[in-house]
């Protein structure tokens, strides 16, 4: 994508980040962002960096957000990537409504996983931790055996991921039909 945080990219005359927000934030309490480097270029919104040393993936943003969960007395905390702008308005009630017996709850759609998006307890915290520093990098592994609900991927799959120019140019199309 030539640099840059993707989250700031426009699609629809709107950066990722507040079509993001404007889905995700009435489903949760609050918002907070795992990003590395200058927070500034989040403000307002709080920013927590990884927890681990190395930067070894989204498995650290998931830690870092399950470590600031532990510390703030949040029992569970939702994940999504930042470079998803048409998240669905129901993903916090529906991952709460599967979860069951199981110890997670994540996304789908299409018959495609999407392990970053998921409902977490902060029960995790311990054990991805330990996971992390034995050298799991692979979300899917860790969330194996999660609880699995599936959305449709038509006529817009809502984890849609912006990730190539051609990415952006088919959110700008699909931004104009919502």
């Amino acid at each position: 994508m030539g640099g840059g945080d993707k989250a700031m990219r426009l699609v629809g005359g709107r950066t990722v980040l507040d079509r993001l927000l404007d889905r995700l934030a009435p489903q949760v309490e609050r918002v907070i962002i795992n990003a590395n480097g200058d927070p500034s270029r989040f403000a307002p919104l709080p920013v927590v960096a990884d927890t681990v040393p190395g930067h070894p993936g989204p498995l650290a943003g998931v830690l870092a957000g399950l470590d600031w969960a532990a510390a703030h007395a949040v029992p569970w905390i939702v994940t999504v990537p930042g470079d998803s702008p048409f998240i669905p308005a129901d993903l916090v009630e529906r991952l709460r409504d599967a979860l069951g017996d199981a110890r997670l709850a994540c996304a789908a759609s299409g018959g495609r996983m999407h392990p970053v998006v998921a409902l977490w307890p902060t029960a995790l915290q311990h054990e991805l931790r330990a996971a992390l520093e034995g050298g799991l990098r692979k979300v899917g592994a860790f969330t194996a055996g999660a609880a699995v609900v599936e959305w449709p991927a038509e006529p817009i799959d809502p984890f849609f991921n912006v990730n190539t120019p051609e990415d952006l140019d088919a959110a700008h199309r699909l931004a104009s039909r919502l």
